[in-house]
């Protein structure tokens, strides 16, 4: 495992330096970021996006070159809807940024073919009202969101750790500047975003390793209740060691849903559809 990571850091530091052509020159991995891939642990802390160049070949170049810029690294989830997605990618953390160049949505309503439906775990470009206003805010699926199809540019898919990306609704939210509770209390921080090798049929793979997602504090003493009680299990018998059998461990806690989380519906409001604004006179929902 040591030696593939080490694999991985290196592979990385190249792609850091031309990968696809894109002639970044952005400086190689830190020693603080080498650390951190190599102490990424896929459905822990980290996952990886596979992505799908032959469906939305605009949208994966742009994603593939800002995560190689290390635009990513440091930014935050700022948008977290139970049963609908969770949005990121934003520089202000608002909803109303992004990158300095926009892109051609890649959807059937603006004349483009893209077969890729919006289902669980499938990742889509966020965008304003304007077709081609996409940059850097991408949100991930929780379920079936097919609705989406046909205006959205899905690209992706998190292919690994999706456990991960699940793990972002155990942190409570607010109510958001747009009248949905998405806004989270505590930020879900990208730590570090990196390309990894390709797929075996070819496809780019993006990892993302995450700082440690604030729980709920209820959730949080739940789980520890939970350890302490595991940890004190009668002691295994001195005279006979190899008959005692392993205590399990505690059920897992469930997560707490939101009692005011907007929900999605057959025909969708307009606040469940995943915006990137660029202007204060669009809202972010």
């Amino acid at each position: 495992m040591k030696l593939k990571k080490t694999a991985i850091c290196t592979a990385a530091m190249v792609l850091l330096t031309g990968l696809c052509g894109c002639g970044d020159t952005r400086p190689a991995f830190t020693d603080a970021q080498l650390q951190a891939i190599s102490e990424a642990k896929v459905g822990e802390d980290s996952f990886i996006i596979t992505l799908y160049p032959d469906v939305a070949p605009i949208t994966c170049k742009n994603f593939e070159k800002l995560v190689n810029e290390g635009f990513y690294n440091g930014l935050t989830f700022h948008r977290v809807m139970i049963d609908f997605m969770a949005q990121g990618g934003d520089p202000e953390g608002t909803g109303m940024g992004g990158s300095e160049e926009t892109i051609k949505g890649e959807f059937s309503s603006n004349g483009v073919q893209n077969n890729l439906s919006h289902q669980r775990g499938v990742v889509s470009m966020a965008r304003s009202a304007d077709p081609n206003s996409a940059s850097s805010q991408f949100f991930i699926c929780y379920g079936d969101e097919s609705f989406l199809d046909g205006n959205y540019a899905a690209f992706g898919e998190v292919t690994e750790g999706m456990e991960v990306v699940d793990s972002f609704l155990k942190v409570p939210v607010t109510m958001s500047m747009g009248g949905e509770a998405s806004s989270p209390t505590e930020p879900i921080v990208m730590e570090i975003v990196w390309q990894i090798e390709d797929d075996a049929e070819g496809h780019p793979r993006i990892e993302v390793k995450m700082m440690p997602i604030p729980v709920a504090e209820e959730e949080a003493e739940e789980t520890s209740a939970v350890e302490e009680s595991v940890a004190e299990e009668e002691p295994v018998a001195e005279t006979e060691p190899a008959a005692e059998e392993e205590s399990e461990a505690g059920e897992e806690t469930e997560t707490e849903e939101s009692s005011d989380a907007a929900e999605v519906t057959d025909a969708p409001e307009e606040a469940d559809v995943p915006e990137e604004t660029t202007t204060t006179e669009e809202t972010a929902e």
